[in-house]
């Protein structure tokens, strides 16, 4: 092959062009968004365009606090609502078990998390779009509804979905900037009111602390506003044939999956050879998350949602972005078929 081909983009996607000119704007207005002179209102003039813009791409009516990205959003969210307990599920991010290690952990059972009979003074997390996967952990039944009911709060991680579908219903959902075109280094936490949450002092209205990024952040805004899944190079029906092409391999984790993530497995070639043979034919996947593909382990979220092992240890995850071609699909699935 003449080129590479990077489908590992759920782990980050190239930044959006619209997203580096935005930037280049950042950078020119240099000034500290929460100095009181002429400069630092320029700054902070910006800097509130950005958070607008940014709720108006994501069809979000509460409030935004930008992050350093979707792991210190959870850690936020996690650790500073006003709430006594913490549930999550199974197959969450490594990053939600980090922020919330004591946490209460829910089963997950036909792709959807079982919820504890009794969840009330919680938040629960629940990711959008299994990161490992695909599978579509908010997409069946009125989730919200029912950790409301609870007496729960809901915290919707949407890493993996946000500026691609719809957000879900909730209380709290949290964002990525890099998942979608823009900037790595910033994410956002959305809130539906800010009284969910402890402030700390500092930046963002009190409830984070360091110096706003003012370019990531309109970067971030620019690449929200280019459009969800439509805006893509390759259209659904497109990312639909390539899906159904591997079907034969596709890992079947839940009862509703996206079609830009994909877990494959292979009958006989381990995830690590796989791996360094796809690599040396060109293309760029993973064996799971970004945190965790380094590992021998087993994958705790294949684990949970009752992969057994020895497929495990066969899989491997190939995840599309906004500039993926449909011919790079063609070159993916004709090197799959050729692996013996």
């Amino acid at each position: 092959m003449n080129s590479r081909i990077y489908l590992d983009h759920a782990a980050t996607t190239p930044l959006r062009p619209e997203a580096k000119a935005a930037m280049e704007e950042g950078f020119a207005i240099w000034a500290n968004p929460s100095s009181p002179h002429a400069e630092g209102r320029k700054a902070r003039a910006a800097l509130e365009d950005a958070r607008q813009r940014s709720k108006a791409a994501l069809g979000w009516d509460g409030e935004l606090i930008f992050t350093s990205g979707s792991s210190e959003a959870l850690s936020i969210a996690l650790n500073r609502t006003k709430m006594e307990r913490r549930i999550v599920s199974a197959v969450e991010h490594d990053a939600v078990f980090r922020a919330a290690p004591d946490a209460t952990v829910m089963p997950v059972e036909n792709g959807m998390a079982v919820l504890p009979a009794d969840a009330s003074a919680a938040v629960v997390a629940l990711q959008q779009v299994n990161s490992e996967t695909g599978a579509m952990m908010l997409e069946l039944g009125d989730v919200y509804s029912r950790v409301s009911e609870g007496g729960a709060l809901l915290l919707a991680d949407c890493s993996q979905g946000g500026g691609k579908h719809e957000l879900p219903s909730c209380d709290m959902a949290v964002v990525s900037a890099h998942k979608l075109g823009g900037p790595v280094g910033i994410g956002a936490l959305l809130v539906r009111d800010y009284g969910l949450l402890e402030p700390v002092g500092g930046h963002e209205r009190g409830y984070r602390q360091g110096t706003e990024n003012l370019p990531a952040a309109m970067g971030f805004a620019a690449a929200l506003e280019q459009g969800s899944l439509e805006s893509w190079v390759t259209t659904r029906e497109q990312r639909s044939a390539f899906a159904e092409k591997l079907s034969g391999s596709r890992l079947v984790t839940g009862q509703v999956h996206c079609d830009y993530i994909l877990s494959l497995y292979h009958e006989t070639i381990s995830a690590q050879a796989l791996l360094v043979r796809l690599d040396a034919m060109g293309f760029a996947v993973s064996a799971g998350s970004a945190c965790s593909s380094g590992t021998l382990k087993k994958s705790k979220v294949l684990d949970a949602f009752g992969v057994p092992d020895d497929v495990a240890s066969r899989t491997i995850r190939v995840s599309l972005g906004w500039n993926t071609t449909p011919e790079e699909l063609d070159a993916f699935a004709d090197a799959w078929s050729s692996l013996t």
